[in-house]
């Protein structure tokens, strides 16, 4: 692959130099393009153009519709195609990728699909002598930027409510994992979207990121990722244009589970919501709250299914858990598990590498934490949990909530009562009973907190993409 900008038509960009790796093994894969703020520039022109002429307000919902229609038809037919290039991308297994990722992501954007002919505004009555309306009209050019966690389901939620709402897209895959994007850029080509549309930068943050957070001629930015660089994205924005801005960051999230709680479907779901992804998820559940009563027993059962868990190559059809992303991912969970050693926590899994080639880790539990420790209040984004012993709802509730962050959470309990009281206190912006990790296109999702700013998916992310406009018609009255 050798070009990274694509206005629906390729073009080379200014530097052939980034590198993606098989992080299975830690060997090159491949080799794109590296872009730069040139590049970000040229993109930007491309976009405009786009939404002047061919896209923006000349194209109805219904054609923007068919056109998602078809790209969603197209993600179908190349499922396994794009699944084997996501586990190439970051190491996730093939049999998640094909199982859940890709279908949430074809998912999404047919979701999205059926939202493009449906976004209007409203009357307003006033009085006889005037016609008051509201429209909801695309932004324009926006720039994008997701991260190397979940590549091709990140892609299609911010792709999806900004084209159906009419927008022309500037985006940074990260440059972890780009492979999916670069064909999702061919596909979309394919479904017909015009030429400037759709524009994809593959490149470092440092450089196609910050041109794209500072862009003047941007007028709104959609990041997913980091706390730390959602401030710098935050911060840009706000120096240069002051774009609206979107942002779904970290998340250090409570998993509760209560004495009367169905004990092993709660072991399941903690090992789901500790492990999915290698840990690399915003959602994961590292903080599991486990009532007294039963916490020995909880601990034992969590500790022996977890034990169980298959590590290895991402394309074994028994492997759950690939490698990390990277080796600098890598060496932050390993500096994360050392920090909870040093600080007195017991190790009761893992806690090591497995193996001696490639980044994989080890599921690790670690138990007898206190609240100041590292590994219970910073996002790991590893395969590593604590679990922590509670008496009731009120010391719960408390311990929950001290927390920078309130992305997610979830409460085990079969007591419907007590499971929604306590999650009505919870500071997150999703919680889920008897359940974790579990995410539909037409449900809001975000965070409360430093977590992020704005909704993505269901109608709420909508608004992230259009500009309110008042219209007031004079009917009758004379000056």
């Amino acid at each position: 692959m050798n070009s990274t900008l694509l206005s629906t038509k390729a073009k080379v960009c200014s530097v052939p130099a980034c590198i993606s790796t098989l992080i299975a093994t830690g060997k090159i894969t491949t080799k794109v393009a590296e872009a730069t703020s040139k590049d970000v520039d040229i993109a930007v022109d491309a976009a405009q153009k786009a939404f002047d002429t061919t896209w923006g307000l000349n194209v109805g919902g219904a054609g923007r519709a068919k056109m998602l229609g078809k790209l969603a038809q197209l993600m179908e037919e190349h499922q396994q195609e794009l699944s084997a290039l996501e586990s190439l991308n970051n190491g996730k297994t093939f049999s998640w990728a094909m199982n859940a990722d890709i279908p949430i992501a074809i998912e999404t954007i047919r979701y999205y699909a059926g939202w493009a002919d449906k976004i209007h505004g409203q009357v307003q009555e006033t009085d006889e002598k005037k016609l008051t309306y509201s429209r909801h009209e695309p932004i324009g050019v926006v720039g994008q930027i997701i991260p190397w966690n979940f590549p091709l389901v990140m892609m299609t939620w911010k792709i999806g409510p900004a084209l159906a709402t009419g927008n022309c897209i500037v985006m940074k895959p990260s440059e972890f994992t780009p492979l999916t994007a670069l064909r999702m850029c061919e596909l979309i080509q394919e479904a017909g979207f015009p030429p400037g549309v759709f524009n994809l930068l593959t490149g470092y943050g440092s450089t196609v990121g910050a041109a794209i957070a500072s862009h003047m001629k941007i007028e709104k930015i959609a990041f997913t990722g980091s706390t730390l660089v959602g401030r710098k994205v935050m911060e840009a924005a706000a120096k240069s244009n002051l774009k609206n801005v979107t942002l779904e960051l970290g998340g250090k999230n409570a998993n509760i589970i209560c004495n009367d709680a169905d004990l092993d479907q709660a072991v399941s779901w903690a090992v789901h919501g500790s492990y999915w992804n290698h840990g690399q998820a915003c959602t994961a559940g590292s903080r599991i709250f486990v009532q007294s009563g039963i916490y020995d027993e909880f601990l034992a059962k969590f500790t022996e299914k977890s034990r169980a868990l298959k590590v290895g190559d991402p394309f074994s059809p028994d492997s759950y858990q690939g490698p990390q992303v990277s080796k600098n991912q890598f060496d932050r969970i390993m500096g994360f598990i050392q920090s909870g050693k040093d600080q007195g926590a017991t190790v009761v899994l893992g806690g090591d590498r497995n193996g001696t080639e490639g980044y994989f880790i080890n599921p690790t539990i670690f138990t007898d934490t206190t609240p100041d420790m590292k590994i219970v209040q910073e996002e790991i984004f590893g395969p590593v949990g604590v679990v922590i012993k509670f008496e009731d709802e009120e010391d719960v509730v408390q311990q929950a909530n001290d927390s920078v962050f309130g992305l997610a959470a979830a409460v085990f309990s079969q007591n419907i009562t007590r499971a929604l009281t306590i999650a009505h206190r919870l500071k997150a912006g999703t919680v889920w009973v008897n359940c974790v990790n579990q995410i539909h296109p037409n449900v809001p999702f975000g965070g409360f907190k430093q977590s992020g700013i704005g909704r993505e998916l269901g109608e709420y992310a909508l608004a992230n993409y259009t500009a309110v406009k008042a219209v007031q018609v004079n009917l009758g009255y004379v000056m």
